[in-house]
């Protein structure tokens, strides 16, 4: 089948409304339609205005909700509200609607049919919906709990909301066939909050924390992590917070983010990792109070993962609150690495959803894609491939050169890889230079379309590595005991347990770039279980500048090169390599360098850049196999 343009679906098809099958299986499932719901029509509300920013929202949860519950076991429903990013206009959702459905796509011969309205929605999968969770907008942690229920219980997210045109007029104050029952009301019914702060949590024995927020937690805690109906994925995405101040970015909302989870039936939250100050959204609560119920819930989902690993999807809504960009007392990156450090302390990593790039749409129907058992990469070079190349002397000596990777990074969220993939690794550069890929693992939960398509079609030049810091972002250091902020037993081995299929799968040997962040450095069991799935090597920041562990070689990571043109960018390059650049280096020298969301043509022209102004002095790009086949035959392995 051609490539779908869905322009001309918008313009020739009617929606489809009507029945629908609950659970089509074999040939009935192939044939069900893929349905489509345009949400880009909210981009023309004015958000300065408190109602329409509002409705803008209160349709993303609606919608967003909606359609991870009627793709938990199917993929039925896709979106359409990415279509642009700051790296310009390419239409995001449209580019991955292209990919599923095109000739080799999973989704080819699924015939799409367009939805028009919110009734077409309801209408068309309400043998779905078993009702409705009601949340408070006075209160907006209850959001992200109203998508807790969601998951939980089938129940679509609806804001208490009394005016005249409001989703809960229309779908819950109202009876008909489309009418959602409000089976959880998290407010109660006269609009009075149901989280108070003081006296005793609402359905539980618990004292309240003296926050409402935490409160709402603690109350979803209670009900749903710690009883099993929620999974121990995480979400930590912003709240309806975004409503005191959306800062014109309705992307930043993140609601189309939470349809993976939704369906996955996880446990959303978003509070401060910090103790020493009181958050933006609730100062008045006792000091410390955020980061006691964070710690309570990755508990928690520890326990529900039977001391396993913890999945956590999202980032700190740095932007937004808990910083010094929004009122807080800390840097966004200082806080960053504090919420990464009190993560890992209790097994758990993230899928980094961070600022900016963070809105992906549509995780619950890429999720559906299937893989493949394995995905090699070509052989590992051996001492007669890097004699032959030149990089090895008849005596076994290794030449002295200036050996450079280029750890490629950040791709370590999938919403960040849904985004720029467009750019970045569709860029005709690619193939010009040896490049090392982080792309990790573990975003085959919500993107696995994205390794699959690069798998595909990469060229020679192109060598996957797992990124930060293996299949996930965590801090190991934190991994071994004494384990601050949790006090559990080492997580070390669920970590080497978690990996090994991960890194089997994408035939990954290396990983690029290992976070230390506050954390310590890896002890020597920690070392050792990345020797253990990453045989071929790793870089990490708190190590010795070149080592081993058995046969596995390790080197510090380098410099980050800037964000930046091509000649600052050159300049950095250049300024990282050691001694004097008129000849080659008396020994071999080793840098891992990373660079963040830069295209392949811009590596090639600051090495381009670099060699034309020191042209003698031996640098040599090379891919992560090959260079830590080196640094090993240099250490003497």
């Amino acid at each position: 089948m051609a490539e779908i343009d869905r322009r001309g679906f918008l313009g020739g098809l009617a929606a489809g409304v009507g029945a629908f099958a609950l659970e089509p299986s074999g040939a009935r499932a192939a044939t069900e339609p893929l349905y489509f719901y345009d949400l880009a029509h909210l981009y023309r509300l004015d958000l300065t205005q408190p109602a329409q920013a509002a409705r803008a929202y209160d349709e993303l949860h609606f919608v967003a909700t909606l359609q991870g519950i009627v793709n938990r076991s199917l993929p039925r429903l896709y979106v359409h509200f990415v279509d642009h990013s700051e790296f310009g206009s390419i239409d995001v959702d449209d580019y991955w609607l292209s990919e599923i459905r095109g000739e080799d796509g999973f989704l080819a011969d699924r015939p799409l049919r367009v939805l028009q309205t919110l009734d077409d929605l309801v209408s068309t999968f309400r043998p779905l919906l078993r009702g409705a969770v009601v949340w408070d907008r006075n209160v907006p942690a209850t959001s992200n709990v109203a998508s807790t229920v969601a998951g939980a219980q089938d129940l679509v997210a609806v804001r208490h909301d009394l005016s005249p045109g409001s989703l809960y007029r229309t779908y819950i104050g109202v009876a008909g066939p489309l009418r959602l029952p409000p089976v959880v009301r998290l407010v109660h019914e006269d609009g009075t909050p149901l989280f108070t702060g003081t006296g005793t949590i609402p359905g539980t024995r618990r004292q309240s924390t003296g926050s409402a927020k935490c409160d709402a937690y603690v109350w979803a805690v209670e009900r749903y992590l710690r009883t099993g109906r929620s999974s121990a994925d995480l979400g930590y995405y912003l709240d309806a917070h975004w409503l005191a101040d959306p800062q014109g970015k309705l992307q930043q909302s993140l609601l189309t983010n939470h349809d993976y989870l939704v369906s996955n039936r996880g446990f959303f939250f978003d509070l401060l990792p910090w103790d020493d100050e009181t958050p933006v959204d609730d100062p008045e609560q006792p000091t410390g109070t955020d980061q006691r119920v964070l710690e309570e819930i990755l508990h928690a989902a520890y326990e529900r993962a039977r001391h396993g690993m913890v999945p956590i999807h999202g980032f700190v809504p740095w932007g937004y609150k808990y910083t010094t960009v929004a009122g807080g007392h800390h840097e966004p990156v200082a806080t960053e690495w504090r919420f990464v450090q009190v993560a890992s302390a209790f097994n758990a990593y993230l899928d980094a959803d961070a600022e900016n790039l963070d809105a992906m749409a549509n995780a619950s129907v890429l999720r559906h894609a299937p893989l493949r058992r394995t995905y090699p990469q070509r052989p590992r070079p051996d001492v007669e491939e890097l004699r032959a190349r030149g990089y090895v002397d008849p005596d076994g000596t290794l030449v002295p050169r200036r050996y450079v990777t280029f750890y490629v990074g950040d791709y370590d969220s999938a919403a960040w890889l849904y985004q720029v993939m467009p750019y970045l690794w569709d860029d005709p550069g690619r193939g010009s230079i040896p490049l090392n890929w982080a792309f990790n693992p573990n975003l085959a939960a919500r993107i696995p379309v994205a390794l699959e398509r690069a798998r595909r079609t990469a060229t020679p030049n192109d060598t996957f590595v797992a990124g930060d810091s293996g299949a996930g972002y965590i801090n190991p250091g934190m991994l071994a005991e004494p384990r601050e902020f949790s006090g559990l037993p080492s997580g070390v081995d669920a970590w080497r347990e978690h990996c090994r299929p991960h890194y089997s799968r994408w035939d990954l040997t290396v990983t690029g770039f290992v976070i230390d962040g506050y954390a310590p450095g890896m002890d020597e069991a920690t070392m050792r279980a990345y020797a253990d799935f990453s045989p071929d090597g790793f870089a990490a920041q708190k190590v010795d500048p070149e080592g081993m562990v058995g046969q596995t070689p390790y080197v510090r990571m380098g410099p980050d090169l800037p964000r930046a043109d091509v000649a600052t960018a050159s300049q950095a390059l250049q300024a990282a390599l050691d001694g004097d650049l008129a000849g080659p280096p008396p020994e071999p020298e080793f840098h891992s360098i990373r660079t963040i969301l830069a295209t392949p043509s811009w590596h090639r022209d600051i090495v381009a850049a670099v060699r034309g102004r020191v042209p003698d002095a031996a640098l040599e790009i090379v891919d992560a196999h090959t260079f830590y086949a080196l640094v090993r035959l240099h250490l003497g392995g």
